[in-house]
């Protein structure tokens, strides 16, 4: 059996299979080392029935985690998934390797990732090429769920949303300018706060300020991430994996066009297919 998990900062996807056939498809909450030690992974795996269960069953855990870049990070989730699968082989690697396999399988292509976060990276077929992104929820994620939150939040205290727009997010959250700023700066995973707003921007997707909020931040990921990345690769497909990017894709589309920028596939959860992708391999 294998287990084959793809984690944001809000929750993690998980597909449990053997000999092809799917076992138990489940959520938990997200995993990320920036966020979780490995006494808090373990507990978190222990609260769920389907871990339990085929815990000793498990003989390969592919694991795919925002913060799982750096050789520490990734030894925080190792460590922590060895622990609770004593009988299984573990693979720890970044939520953009799981978009690169699960867009492009075996084929070159730009990979970008426009979830709760935001990244981008080329793949030549068998490995993402490391480059200068991926700087996080404080110092980038343009164009992503955090990045979307931390406009409508700072319009909604800076008292500049139209009237329109603030009456439904004041009809929608009971917040005030200290109970935001309490849960941003001295709650644990901020990001996953400022991800939730999302759901916001999806309600009321039509607005038109709004509308302007969400492609100014494509132009951002556009402009910061895949521009440069095309000149090194032009004629080359981009392909996009996230919430964001699935939530929102006339406006990616609409985005992309004006940059002449060709969308290749755009998938919400590449878990699905990273399932097909490993299922096949063992």
């Amino acid at each position: 059996m294998i287990a084959v998990v793809y984690s944001g900062s809000n929750y993690a996807e998980w597909r449990l299979a053997d000999r092809g056939r799917t076992i138990a498809s489940f959520k938990t909450a997200g995993i990320n080392p920036y966020f979780n030690d490995e006494k808090q992974i373990i507990q978190l795996l222990n609260k769920n029935i389907n871990l339990i269960h085929h815990a000793e069953e498990i003989k390969r855990i592919y694991f795919f985690g925002a913060g799982s870049f750096s050789n520490d990070l990734k030894a925080i989730v190792h460590n922590a998934l060895s622990t609770f699968f004593k009988f299984g082989k573990v693979t720890v690697d970044h939520d953009i390797d799981a978009a690169a396999i699960a867009c492009c399988k075996n084929k070159p292509g730009i990979i970008c990732v426009c979830g709760s976060g935001s990244n981008a990276a080329w793949y030549d077929g068998r490995k993402v090429k490391s480059n200068n992104y991926g700087l996080g929820y404080i110092l980038a994620d343009e164009g992503s769920g955090n990045w979307l939150g931390r406009q409508l939040l700072k319009a909604f205290m800076n008292e500049t949303l139209p009237p329109n727009i603030k009456k439904k997010f004041e009809h929608r959250y009971d917040f005030d300018r200290k109970t935001l700023l309490e849960k941003i700066y001295r709650q644990k995973q901020p990001a996953v706060f400022l991800s939730s707003f999302t759901d916001f921007y999806i309600e009321n997707r039509e607005d038109n300020y709004l509308k302007n909020v969400i492609i100014n931040g494509f132009d951002k990921l556009i402009n910061t991430y895949l521009l440069p990345l095309y000149k090194q690769h032009p004629d080359t497909q981009i392909h996009f994996a996230g919430s964001v990017a699935a939530g929102f894709q006339d406006y990616l589309y609409e985005a992309t066009a004006a940059a002449n920028l060709t969308i290749g596939n755009i998938i919400k959860e590449p878990i699905n297919n990273l399932l097909t992708y490993y299922s096949n391999k063992n």
